[in-house]
């Protein structure tokens, strides 16, 4: 497969310039006589991101929103949880340190789940635009964004917001942050936007991301770089990805090395998202390259040749890192007696509502249950009615008590055990992939003889061993802790785990995507076909 040139629609005439509003030649005017002025560079900064699950068994709102991040501009009220969305605060205080007038605008996002219906996308979006025109004249824009986000009448959310974005504001430069499980379409790349997605999984480097970004962007406003154009190569691969051990690991210094490349601006990895039934699902290279520069345009090209390649060959070769529940849970239990005291992370990444499951379901704690291991913690069970009535029931209690498996068919069975409550707390957090505090909203733990189960009900994965050990469990006083993540877990307890073991078990997320009912996607593809190499 070739690399694409994707020509941004606002470098030529007769489309998106012959067709700026007043708000656009406004900003215009204001970004030429910034170029020449030392004045602060002014900067909207706001966000709409979804990462659709196509398959999730539970649907998305604008409630959805409201429920995880939602801030309008100028409410005092909403603003530090904006902040601790990562990208979004992120770039706000990148430009503040470089001296920028940040206009702090809307931020929104939402749990991963089912596509949102297309009224509600539309009233979003509109609302995003009504704010950056209240901003009066800018010099650049930047948005955070997923990449992945699905209306019920829209593959490619993404596309449809910036090129729309485009035809309000003409030339002004726009700059999208994006997560590395975009879904990269040319309709994203046509709106003229500078696209810079983050390289590591987990994603703990949205703050030099948003640095490369700003960057990039105030030096075309200040006319010491031409904006950059991209050169695209897809990938026809669904795979996952973990970048902190290789040999993604030494990918992404690869892609590191390859932006010192003389005429090289900016080179991302997009891994796709695998839960994504459209057209546009798989991963993708993207380099961005100065056209001043007379070989720049040849160097990207082999660049994303070469790195497309390797990407392949690394995701076609590591899907099997996950295992089948109990040869998963074998290999865990083999590695407790060598832990030396630290317990061994296990990982139900089939369950991982970040990716848009339940997070509810009971297919490893029944298996558990049924090979009467203990010394185990797990967590964290979404199942706001079975919290509520441990927290009911207080703390010291013995009841019996039904957890999860309410949402669905992939979230198994429900499963009655005779519980203690050893803890219940409505405060409780856990810190988050920006730094910030999640709240985990009412949470109990439950104990069994041979288990503690923390129990929430506000559904999000695991990211942090905080969000046992405020819960009251001793993680180092435990063999097996099992956390319902896929990736950014390790973030948080590389430092605790002696081991880390990845499981494949029945669920939303299951990694045999052959099993997956996929109707849309552009084929050849792997794993559902042996597609050739990009």
């Amino acid at each position: 497969m070739n690399a694409l040139i994707v020509e941004p629609t606002y470098f030529h005439s007769g489309n998106c310039v012959s067709r700026t509003t007043n708000l656009s030649l406004q900003l215009a005017s204001h970004r030429m006589e910034s170029s020449t002025a030392s004045s602060p560079l002014r900067v909207f900064v706001g966000g709409l991101a979804h990462e659709t699950n196509t398959f999730s068994p539970l649907p998305t709102s604008r409630r959805s929103f409201v429920e995880g991040v939602f801030h309008r501009g100028g409410d005092d009220a909403t603003i530090a949880t904006a902040m601790a969305f990562p990208g979004y605060g992120d770039m706000l205080e990148v430009c503040a340190q470089a001296g920028d007038q940040a206009v702090a605008g809307m931020c929104a996002w939402a749990q991963p789940g089912g596509p949102l219906p297309h009224r509600e996308y539309e009233r979003l979006r509109d609302e995003l635009f009504e704010e950056i025109e209240r901003a009066g004249p800018l010099d650049f824009i930047v948005l955070v964004l997923h990449g992945a986000m699905v209306s019920s009448e829209c593959w490619d959310c993404e596309g449809d917001l910036l090129n729309r974005l485009r035809d309000r504001v003409g030339v002004t430069p726009v700059g999208v942050l994006l997560d590395l499980h975009c879904n990269l379409t040319d309709s994203m790349l046509q709106s003229g936007a500078l696209l810079v997605a983050c390289k590591e999984y987990p994603h703990t480097d949205f703050r030099d991301r948003a640095q490369e970004l700003r960057d990039l962007l105030a030096d075309v406003v200040r006319g010491g770089r031409t904006m950059p154009r991209p050169v695209m190569r897809p990938v026809p691969m669904l795979a996952l990805m973990g970048t902190t051990e290789d040999p993604m690991k030494e990918f992404v210094v690869q892609l590191k090395q390859c932006e010192n490349t003389p005429g090289i601006a900016s080179v991302s990895a997009m891994h796709g998202f695998a839960w994504s039934d459209t057209p546009h699902s798989r991963a993708a290279l993207l380099a961005w390259y100065d056209p001043r520069i007379e070989t720049a345009e040849e160097r990207a090209r082999s660049t994303v040749a070469a790195l497309a390649s390797r990407l392949y060959e690394i995701g076609t070769k590591t899907q099997g890192t996950r295992l089948p529940l109990r040869d998963a849970l074998a290999r865990a239990l083999s590695l407790v007696d060598g832990a030396k005291g630290r317990p061994v992370a296990f990982a139900d990444g089939s369950d991982n509502p970040g990716g848009g499951a339940a997070s509810d379901s009971t297919f490893v704690l029944s298996e558990l249950l049924r090979q009467g291991v203990s010394g185990v913690a797990l967590g964290m069970i979404w199942d706001p009615q079975a919290a509520a009535i441990a927290a009911n029931a207080g703390v010291g209690a013995k009841l019996p008590l039904r957890i999860g498996g309410k949402v669905g068919p992939l979230s198994g069975e429900p499963v009655d055990l005779d519980v203690e409550v050893v803890c219940v707390r409505d405060d409780a957090t856990q810190r988050g992939l920006s730094g910030g505090r999640e709240a985990l909203g009412l949470a109990v733990t439950v104990r069994t003889p041979a288990i503690d189960i923390v129990i929430n009900s506000i559904r999000q994965q695991v990211f942090s061993p905080d969000c046992f050990t405020e819960m009251g469990v001793d993680l180092f006083k435990k063999a097996l802790i099992v956390v319902k993540s896929t990736q950014h877990f390790r973030m948080g307890f590389d430092a605790v785990a002696s081991a880390v073991v990845y499981c494949d078990a029945p669920g939303s997320l299951h990694g045999d995507l052959g099993k997956l009912p996929f109707r849309h996607l552009a084929r050849p593809i792997w794993p559902l076909d042996p597609a050739p190499a990009p």
